[in-house]
């Protein structure tokens, strides 16, 4: 029989260590790295499914963190990482307790539009700076931003109900 506690930590560390090689990738891949930065905001729910919850998960989305911004030689796919994605399977979790499912959209919205408010605010040179004019209209950033998250949220359902039925079961405690 396996130890839970080694079990958990081993399975956090393996899934922080591949999120911060593909961030590594990311650095790499200049038009990507939004994509990659999504991608890898998916790591930890595979945490919180099959590690033991939300502690789980959490630790995976610090220590991805905290290892990007030490290693890695670009912090744009880190900060997009931090901000908007890791936490995300932790955050939806939560969320998705609430039974009434607008209250729960409402509240998924308000989430991710205080992110993207944080990250307009606090980087708008360097997350604006390549955009043409016409397209550095905060409402239509926020409708697209929108937009975007729910389809986000969608797939990343579909791939929750995925791991669980396919990978989950070969990967559990």
């Amino acid at each position: 029989m396996r130890n839970d506690r080694t079990f958990s930590i081993t399975f956090c560390a393996m899934l922080a260590a591949l999120s911060v090689v593909l961030l590594l990738v990311a650095s790499f891949l200049p038009s990507g790295q939004l994509g990659m930065a999504a991608i890898v905001g998916l790591l930890p729910a595979a945490a919180v499914i099959s590690a033991g919850g939300r502690k789980a998960g959490l630790a995976c989305y610090i220590v991805t963190a905290l290892l990007g911004f030490l290693l890695l030689p670009t912090k744009f796919a880190v900060l997009l990482y931090t901000v908007l994605f890791g936490h995300y399977a932790v955050v939806k979790s939560l969320l998705e307790q609430i039974k009434n499912p607008v209250l729960m959209w409402a509240c998924k919205l308000i989430v991710c539009n205080a992110l993207f408010t944080v990250l307009i605010l606090g980087f708008r040179s360097l997350l604006l700076g390549g955009l043409p004019e016409r397209l550095q209209h905060v409402p239509l950033l926020y409708l697209g931003g929108s937009i975007a998250f729910i389809v986000y949220d969608l797939v990343f359902s579909m791939l929750i109900r995925f791991y669980r039925q396919r990978i989950g079961p070969y990967i559990r405690r």
